[in-house]
C-alpha cells in the first residue's frame, strides 16, 4: 500500500509538476501529461482513498484520516464521499431512495423501481458520456449538492460541522484547481482552450473508469432491488442483502485488481468493508466457499469487458421495462 500510494501520487502529481515548468509547448505533450494525470486520479481514488475513508488502509486511524484528505486533493471530497458511499451504499446497497449510487437525474434509470421516462430506452447508449462526466460533477457542483442534502437528512449536524464542511470543499476545490487549470492557463504557452481541453479530456477518462468500476458490480442482470416493508426492514440479514445486490468480475487479473484498488472483488468489500483490499483475492476463496455451504449466491463475471456487456444489459433492460410499484 505505501508502494502503491507513492507510486499513483507520483503519476498524478509529476504530470502537473512538468506542466508547471512552463516547458511544455506540444498540444500532444499536453493531452498526455493530463491523461496521465487522470490515471494517477483514478489511482489515488480507487487504491488510495477508497481505503483509507473506510479505515481499512492502516490499523492506525490518523494514517488513515491524513491519506484520506489525498482524495480532497484530487477534487473530491472525504467528508462527503464517507456518507454517500460508507454509509449509504454500504448500508443501503441498491435500495431506491436510500442507496445515493444508484440515485440519478431523471434522464438515467438505475432500479426498477425508479420513475420511468421515455428517454431511458435508450441510456444503454448515452450512459458512457455521462459517466465520463462523473468526476467534472465532483470537481465543480456535486460535494456542495450533496452535502447540502445530507445536513438536511441528518448529518453533520455537530456545532459548525457544515458550515465548517462547506468551507472545507471550498478550500480544497480552489487549492485543486489552482494546481489543475490555472497554474497552467498562466505558464503554457498554448492557446488556453487547449489546457481547458486536456484538463476535461482527463476528467473524462477518470469518470468513464471511475463510474464504469462502480456501477458494473451492482447494476447487473442477477443482482436484485429489495424493498423495505412498512417498517422500514429489508427481509434477510444484512450479509444476505450484501450476497444478492452485488457480484463481482474479472478475479483472475493481478494487475488490473492491483490498479482499481481490489473494487472487483465487490463481495468480499462489501462484507469486510474494514479489511484492506491487499486482502480481498485470498480472501475470496474463503468467502465463495462459506456462501456455498451456507446457500447465499455468489456470482462473478469473468472479465471487466463481459461486465460491461452484462451492464449494458441491465442498462437496457431497465430503459424498457415498467416501473414496480411499492
Amino acid at each position: 500500500m505505501i508502494a502503491k500510494t507513492a507510486l499513483m501520487l507520483a503519476i498524478f502529481f509529476l504530470p502537473f509538476i512538468i506542466i508547471a515548468t512552463g516547458i511544455v509547448q506540444s498540444p500532444w505533450l499536453l493531452f498526455s501529461l493530463y491523461i496521465t494525470s487522470g490515471l494517477g486520479m483514478a489511482g489515488i481514488g480507487m487504491g488510495v482513498a477508497h481505503d483509507a475513508i473506510h479505515g481499512s488502509y492502516s490499523n492506525n486511524q490518523k494514517i488513515n484520516k491524513f491519506l484520506g484528505y489525498t482524495f480532497n486533493l484530487i477534487g473530491a471530497n472525504a467528508t462527503v464521499w464517507r456518507i454517500q458511499h460508507n454509509v449509504l451504499h454500504h448500508t443501503f446497497t441498491n435500495i431506491e431512495h436510500a442507496d445515493d449510487d444508484i440515485n440519478a437525474p431523471f434522464f438515467l434509470r438505475f432500479s426498477p423501481h425508479a420513475k420511468k421516462y421515455w428517454s431511458h430506452q435508450f441510456q444503454h447508449i448515452y450512459i458512457w458520456f455521462f459517466y465520463g462526466l462523473a468526476t467534472l460533477s465532483w470537481v465543480t457542483t456535486k460535494d456542495f449538492v450533496r452535502a447540502n442534502r445530507y445536513h438536511k437528512m441528518g448529518f453533520l449536524k455537530e456545532k459548525n460541522e457544515f458550515r465548517n464542511t462547506m468551507l472545507s470543499i471550498l478550500g480544497w476545490k480552489v487549492l485543486y484547481y489552482s494546481y489543475a487549470l490555472v497554474i497552467p492557463l498562466i505558464v503554457v504557452e498554448l492557446p488556453w482552450w487547449y489546457i481547458l481541453l486536456a484538463f476535461l479530456s482527463m476528467h473524462f477518462l477518470t469518470g468513464l473508469l471511475i463510474s464504469a468500476v462502480f456501477q458494473v458490480s451492482h447494476i447487473i442482470p442477477g443482482a436484485e432491488f429489495p424493498r423495505p416493508d412498512k417498517n422500514g426492514l429489508i427481509a434477510g440479514d444484512w450479509y444476505m442483502h450484501q450476497f444478492a445486490t452485488t457480484i463481482n468480475y474479472s478475479p483472475r487479473s493481478k494487475l488490473f485488481t492491483w490498479f482499481i484498488g481490489g473494487l472487483n472483488y465487490q463481495i468480499e468489500h462489501h462484507l469486510l468493508p474494514g479489511i484492506c483490499h491487499v486482502h480481498y483475492r485470498k480472501l475470496s476463496g474463503i468467502v465463495e466457499d462459506t456462501a456455498k455451504e451456507y446457500g447465499m449466491p455468489y456470482r462473478s463475471n469473468q472479465t471487466f469487458f463481459s461486465a460491461l456487456q452484462e451492464h449494458a444489459k441491465m442498462l437496457r433492460q431497465l430503459g424498457n421495462m415498467q416501473q414496480i410499484p411499492a
